[in-house]
């Protein structure tokens, strides 16, 4: 049994990580949070101990990391005798905290596609360029990686997995479906860090169409739909991580994602962007610094962190599966619904923090438990989805379906 968790991170994120594993400790063991800033990890540590969620009296220590520096974090793992590191950080730091877990043996698990600062939108799909190329390494050392094992990505391949072993016998289409109807009361900011947020959406748009990657311009194709909960709401295709793996481990001809943006975020993002401040290249002042604008513009947008007091509304993520059963025509729509106020009184973080946190710590007590210590690197959908949905709905995300039937909750 894997005991010990490694928190790489220190964002919203990473708050929900650790007060999950510090309510599952009788079964995680030690908490530790590393990052750059270490007070922002004592924060973290704070907030748990003010919120009094230890399960069990333990270890909660920060700690401070350069995550780029493999070693670092090697001689880290090995100083708290961690068997897990949850990597809730930049996804710039995914392939050095994997190198480390690889060394030392520690499992490895992350929310997001590993990126390089210097390029965006690279040739699909988006794990072979970084992730897939250390299989091999990780079969070969018996290391537990598990890919992308937030919520989109993650939780909604655990959903697909379902959809395509439990209700369908063929899939015709999965459109994964992300709308934030919540409201932070702010001008303008982003849900989560402004650099990887807008990096998804200054590329190229690809989904999965006819068996093969298709190109669009973002906000290009949108669609409305009648969500449970949130109402009506209308989406525009998006590129999105999940999509890279369920394309390659899914016999299904059409898979793309979609995310709801209001009109307000819509035209700031395209004024950013045709003024070039959303550039990952770096320019020159008039004065002679060299600046990223992209970065520039995360420095002067809020933490995403800072949201969370004020938030209010609620999130709905789900998949929408079309396909057959029994010979008749079928259509199921399996998705959480969640409330950035309860998210705050629970961990002190909005709902979409909340959404991505929850899963990985899910993802450890299966590991630590064994049932998904499977000691080579897989993506979420390779799992055995009921024991995920089973646990992810006692700690906190319950999932719903909605289908023929009607809606009802999603329980084993």
């Amino acid at each position: 049994m894997k005991k010990n968790v490694l928190i790489v991170g220190a964002g919203g994120v990473a708050q929900v990580v650790a007060h999950k594993c510090a309510q599952n400790n009788n079964v995680l063991g030690d908490i530790h949070i590393a990052s750059r800033t270490l007070e922002k990890c004592r924060a973290i540590v704070a907030s748990v101990q003010e919120k009094n969620n230890l399960n069990v009296p333990g270890v909660l220590e920060a700690h401070e990391l350069d995550a780029l520096d493999i070693d670092a974090t090697k001689a880290l793992i090995e100083r708290i005798r961690a068997q897990i590191v949850i990597n809730v950080g930049s996804p710039f730091v995914n392939m050095p905290v994997l190198e480390a877990c690889i060394a030392t043996g520690a499992a490895y698990l992350d929310t997001a596609i590993h990126e390089d600062p210097s390029k965006i939108c690279e040739t699909p799909p988006w794990y072979a360029n970084y992730e897939w190329k250390r299989r091999d390494r990780c079969a070969e050392k018996g290391v537990t990686a598990i890919l992308g094992v937030g919520f989109d990505p993650g939780v909604v391949n655990s959903y697909a997995a379902l959809a395509r072993d439990e209700y369908f016998d063929r899939i015709d289409s999965i459109d994964i479906i992300d709308v934030n109807a919540g409201s932070h009361g702010r001008y303008f900011a982003t849900n989560f860090d402004p650099e990887i947020n807008f990096r998804e959406f200054t590329g190229q748009v690809w989904s999965w169409q006819n068996s093969q990657w298709t190109s669009n311009r973002m906000f290009e194709v949108k669609r409305t739909d009648d969500l449970p909960v949130v109402g009506e709401q209308t989406t525009y295709l998006t590129g999105h991580d999940e999509l890279h793996s369920l394309s390659q481990n899914f016999d299904v001809p059409d898979i793309r994602f979609w995310m709801g943006f209001g009109e307000h975020y819509i035209n700031v993002f395209t004024v950013l962007k045709n003024l070039g401040l959303l550039s990952e290249q770096p320019v020159k002042t008039a004065e002679g610094l060299e600046v990223v604008p992209l970065k520039v513009v995360k420095a002067v947008l809020p933490d995403p962190s800072s949201l969370a007091p004020s938030y209010s509304g609620k999130t709905c993520i789900g998949d929408l599966v079309k396909g057959e059963k029994d010979g008749k025509p079928r259509e199921v729509f399996i998705y959480n619904v969640s409330d950035h106020a309860d998210a705050f009184e629970e961990v002190g973080s909005q709902a979409i923090s909340y959404t991505a946190g929850v899963p990985p710590v899910a993802a450890a007590i299966l590991i630590a438990q064994g049932a998904w210590d499977v000691k080579k690197m897989v993506n979420v959908e390779e799992l055995p989805a009921q024991p995920f949905v089973a646990l992810m709905n006692r700690i906190g995300l319950p999932s719903r379906i909605r289908d023929e039937k009607g809606d009802r909750a999603l329980e084993f």
